[in-house]
């Protein structure tokens, strides 16, 4: 998958509360139901765009403009098209929603916009806020900083496959499969439905210190050896990810073999109590 289109970066968190948003023309648009429902805390936010829209006439006539239909992940984990705006459009809806909380989001608003622009000319800043970003969710700084290595070790990769040939999201997709079925016997879906995670819910933050640790293995083995034999085109690369993959299974069956404890586990990144925790449950071999 692409940077650009990876989940993680179309979530921002407002007071630990996800804004959905995607990068449209060259800027963002965020999802119009999520920002309403941080202002308003309303039980049915449908209802209450529609009751907002009939006290203010001016911006009900200009909703089919300041809306625009865009492919977002929906709340059930599926990519649906719904209503999003730009920062533009967003001011104005903002300013028919009396809250508290409007001047403080105005001004997160602009910077959360203004991020993007930034990371083009500073790829750096896109870790750093990324780093912070899993600080503020509760995740460990030890898990933080494995997780942060597994984001460049994947970025190299990407980019072997991209100057390589590879240019599809299906392609990018496979080669990633063939990674994750050699190092854990599993597709990446597979993986998710078996830490009963969502469609929406990126892997790897739901994956403890070995797993990464193992995913980077199974990378890395697969970006040298692209680089070593020169590797081009899709059915070359796929081969060296399938041995990339083989690489980093027989680190992991060692590792089990002297743990008596697999390594591919169920627990997922859970919020409980206001505060996420990775749960710990090892299941015997």
């Amino acid at each position: 998958m692409s940077r650009k289109t990876d989940t993680e970066k179309n979530i921002a968190l407002f007071e630990s509360q996800e804004i959905r948003r995607t990068w449209h023309n060259e800027q963002w648009y965020f999802s119009i139901t999520d920002i309403v429902q941080v202002l308003t805390d309303s039980l049915n936010v449908k209802e209450y765009i529609k009751k907002m829209r009939e006290r203010d006439i001016e911006l009900s006539v200009k909703w089919g403009t300041i809306c625009t239909l865009l492919d977002i992940i929906s709340k059930d984990g599926k990519k649906r098209q719904e209503n999003l705006a730009n920062l533009q459009g967003i001011f104005r809806i903002i300013q028919s929603i009396p809250s508290p909380k409007a001047e403080p989001f105005k001004i997160w608003l602009a910077k959360v916009g203004q991020e993007r622009i930034e990371e083009i000319q500073n790829p750096e800043l896109a870790m750093d806020r990324a780093k912070r970003t899993f600080e503020r969710k509760g995740y460990p700084k030890g898990w933080i900083d494995k997780r942060m290595r597994g984001i460049n070790v994947r970025h190299t990769l990407t980019d072997e496959w991209k100057n390589r040939g590879i240019g599809k999201s299906s392609e990018f997709a496979i080669l990633t499969d063939e990674i994750y079925k050699g190092t854990f016997g599993l597709t990446t879906q597979d993986y998710k439905k078996y830490k009963k995670l969502n469609v929406d819910n990126n892997l790897r933050d739901h994956m403890d210190d070995m797993e990464l640790i193992l995913t980077m293995l199974g990378e890395a083995t697969t970006t040298r050896i692209t680089q070593d034999k020169d590797s081009k085109g899709f059915p070359n690369l796929r081969g060296d990810a399938v041995v990339g993959g083989a690489v980093a299974k027989r680190t992991r069956l060692d590792i089990e073999k002297q743990t008596g404890t697999k390594v591919v586990n169920e627990n997922n990144f859970l919020n409980q109590k206001g505060k996420n925790r990775l749960l710990i449950n090892k299941k015997k071999k």
